[in-house]
């Protein structure tokens, strides 16, 4: 099971500046083939349905803990086109036409279907589909699947950076510059263990160091690329039988660290009654949010 907190793993700010082009474009993020619920869907069912886990569980627990942590991944980039799109259209009365100004929209879902938010889909607002899912529970060809998808995920987040200069869009993706990396680095060592093949070598795919974006300096500064945060309580306490040795790329050692980062509190995107969000007069709903809590 999944304990739930409340936080992102991040600090966000919320922008000064809508941008509904860019939060199109970030979608692909959160629900194409490479995105965050392709990552948190993989990891999640094939810890679910992992065959003999007691004999290899270093493995177990490595697939199943970064898939805990993917799950705030999707949240993270959830929230940034949330973020994105916050103010693109204002306005309440449905006469005075007040969506028109997103016209031609760069994603009409999310302005017909999703009410200003993110969706379960690509930049093409084609749905995510669960036949991304690969679980062939072959221990090896599940690893370098993941390996794959990492990698995959990676170069899918840098062209995006290369389409968009918008803050919080570059602050989460330098972040999951830094998360992907100790994924992919993760799967790496772990096939390193099993077969013997060096395959860190292969990294960085792309062959662009994390270093080159402005945007992860903090969180390399603070050793994010070297820790593997445990997200559990009581649980995989065999993390470090893999995540072990030095990083490649500074030399020193990488570690297992308690619990998930500190993070910081999700924005409260403000309601938006051209889209009847969330559907209630806003004073309506200060009274009847008062009237839940003083029932407690």
């Amino acid at each position: 099971m999944i304990l739930r907190i409340d936080r992102l793993q991040i600090e966000m700010d919320m922008p000064e500046q809508p941008d509904p082009a860019a939060a199109a474009i970030v979608q692909e993020l959160l629900g194409g083939r490479f995105g965050e619920m392709s990552t948190f869907m993989n990891y999640t069912f094939q810890s679910w349905n992992f065959r003999g886990r007691e004999k290899v569980r270093p493995y177990y627990e490595l697939i199943a803990n970064i898939g805990t942590e993917e799950y705030g991944h999707v949240e993270l980039v959830a929230s940034t086109v949330n973020g994105m799109l916050t103010g693109s259209s204002s306005g309440g009365d449905p006469t005075d036409t007040p969506l028109a100004g997103v016209m031609p929209p760069p994603n009409p879902h999310h302005f017909i279907v999703q009410g200003q938010t993110a969706a379960a889909a690509n930049s093409l607002g084609q749905p995510w589909q669960g036949d991304y899912v690969f679980n062939s529970g072959d221990l090896v060809l599940d690893l370098l699947h993941n390996f794959f998808l990492e990698c995959g995920a990676r170069t899918h987040k840098i062209r995006v950076y290369e389409m968009t200069d918008h803050p919080i869009a570059r602050q989460m993706l330098g972040y999951l510059f830094v998360r992907g990396g100790v994924h992919a680095l993760a799967y790496a060592k772990a096939l390193e263990e099993l077969t013997g093949a060096t395959v860190s070598k292969l990294l960085n795919i792309p062959n662009i160091p994390n270093s080159a974006f402005p945007e992860t300096k903090k969180w390399e500064d603070q050793g994010s690329h070297r820790t593997l945060y445990r997200f559990s309580e009581t649980d995989f306490h065999n993390l470090g039988a893999v995540w072990k040795g030095v990083h490649p790329d500074d030399g020193e050692e990488v570690g297992v660290e308690q619990g998930p980062p500190d993070g910081g509190q999700p924005a409260d995107f403000p309601e938006s009654p051209e889209h009847f969000v969330p559907g209630y007069d806003p004073g309506e709903m200060a009274e009847i949010a008062k009237k839940m809590m003083d029932s407690k």
